[in-house]
């Protein structure tokens, strides 16, 4: 058998789909996780032979290790590794050789590229494109979060956090926003906006930048890449001046339907299944480079009329008892503002309820006087300890000032105390927003499962 790619961290979103992507090329992969997971499962089911935990014989027979941002310098398997002079790689450094042969299209931001890349990759494949893709997220149109694909094109959520992004060399990169975020791998607002700015130095010569203007620091991106002479396009809500622009019709009762303008010319009508203008923008964002890329953009929105929306993102787990049950990944203001927003609109009437579990003690610090003001639309607020991911609670950390802050917030520090809060507490007509990037996932799934067994 020959050598082997081996991924420390196979289960994750990101390292899996490189995984599946190689798979589906015909490599032979290896990998190794502290826990398994489905994407793992999956994995393995495809070909990949897959530990569960990590051990240095894990290595044995790959010629090159790919490890994840998450994994620490003394894990063994990356000291073997190390011992045995393999070369060891992370994501950034990897995905330039992975995607050297196709045409890339990266969508990069803040907030909302995972729903946005699943777009274009969703209206690639509608309108016969064959692309790859590597996703944040498991697509339910397209059923998996990669795939090799069988042409050029191949869309790729460019994520910024350990500088993931600047392994790419795009030929059209799509940026929905720029706003501050991961302050432990950026100590400053303006580090953030640096690697921004690297990302966009590194598209491609005649390659274009497709970027929203309604984003103040994407505005700033937009000046950075005019004096480096990039090919820019525009596309927002509420700047008249921008190549691309929307006009909604209804944003109430379950409906999302907008009219797409390129400049003055009205190119197609869009309905959306998924709420919120912020996913009328992605939309937008999506349509932007179908057009660039010389698509029918008439096809190209009635393709994203069949669009379902990604895993956690927004995610209708289902009605029981007369309560609905979301899953969303919103983990930074912004985010669950937006969130928010759209279950207000789509549930006009009904009561709201926000199930928050932060996301890592730098961020919920950080952003501390954000998050007091991200939950006006919630009619009830529950928060959770936080979820640790990557980082240790500092001694001064304490949660309960910032859920003092919050309107009609309440703290449940564990996930038995929030069960038994809801299942006294929710009623027939209610919605519950279950807002995580760790695992209250799990929690929102045992809720759903307990008011199944009621009806």
């Amino acid at each position: 058998m020959r050598d082997s790619i081996h991924f420390v961290g196979i289960g994750g979103t990101g390292m899996s789909a490189i995984a599946r992507v190689l798979l589906e090329r015909g490599e032979n992969v290896t990998g190794s996780d502290r826990e398994d997971s489905s994407l793992a499962q999956n994995l393995r089911a495809a070909g990949a032979k897959i530990t569960i935990g990590h051990d240095a014989r894990n290595i044995n027979g790959a010629a090159r290790v790919i490890r994840s941002s998450a994994i620490a310098d003394d894990n063994v398997e990356i000291q073997a590794a190390h011992a045995k002079n393999l070369l060891v790689l992370k994501r950034a450094q990897f995905l330039n050789e992975v995607l050297e042969d196709n045409q890339v299209i990266a969508v990069a931001g803040s907030h909302g590229k995972t729903t946005t890349s699943a777009m274009v990759a969703w209206i690639l494949s509608a309108l016969n494109q064959k692309p790859g893709f590597i996703l944040g997220s498991v697509a339910a149109n397209l059923g998996t979060n990669a795939s090799a694909g069988k042409g050029r094109l191949f869309v790729i959520e460019a994520d910024e956090y350990d500088y993931m992004f600047l392994g790419l060399d795009p030929e059209i990169a799509l940026v929905t926003n720029v706003e501050y975020d991961h302050p432990d791998m950026f100590p400053t607002e303006a580090d953030f906006q640096n690697a921004f700015r690297q990302f966009v130095d590194r598209i491609k010569k005649d390659g274009k930048l497709i970027i929203c203007i309604d984003d103040a620091g994407a505005v700033e991106l937009t000046e950075y890449a005019k004096r480096k002479g990039k090919n820019i396009l525009t596309y927002a809500h509420s700047q008249p001046g921008s190549d691309y622009r929307l006009e909604p019709n209804s944003q109430d009762a379950g409906a999302n339907l907008f009219a797409v303008y390129r400049r003055k010319e009205k190119m197609a009508d869009v309905n959306l299944q998924l709420p919120g203008i912020h996913n009328a923008l992605n939309a937008l964002g999506a349509l932007a480079v179908a057009d660039t890329l010389g698509l029918n953009v008439n096809e190209a929105a009635m393709a994203l009329a069949d669009f379902r929306g990604t895993e956690r993102r927004f995610d209708i787990r289902g009605d029981a008892t007369g309560v609905t049950v979301v899953d969303d990944y919103a983990h930074h203001p912004t985010e669950i503002r937006a969130t928010l927003a759209a279950a207000k609109a789509r549930y006009a009437g009904r009561r709201i309820w926000a199930l928050w579990q932060p996301h890592t003690f730098s961020r919920t610090d950080t952003l501390r006087a954000d998050f007091a003001k991200a939950f006006n639309d919630a009619d009830q607020v529950l928060v959770t300890d936080v979820y640790a991911a990557r980082e240790t609670k500092p001694k001064d950390f304490d949660i309960t000032g910032i859920v003092k802050s919050i309107l009609n917030a309440r703290f449940v520090p564990t996930f038995a105390a929030a069960k038994e809060l809801l299942a006294a507490e929710l009623k027939s007509g209610d919605v519950l927003i279950v807002m995580s990037a760790g695992d209250a996932i799990y929690l929102s799934a045992e809720i759903f499962a307990d008011l199944l067994n009621k009806e």
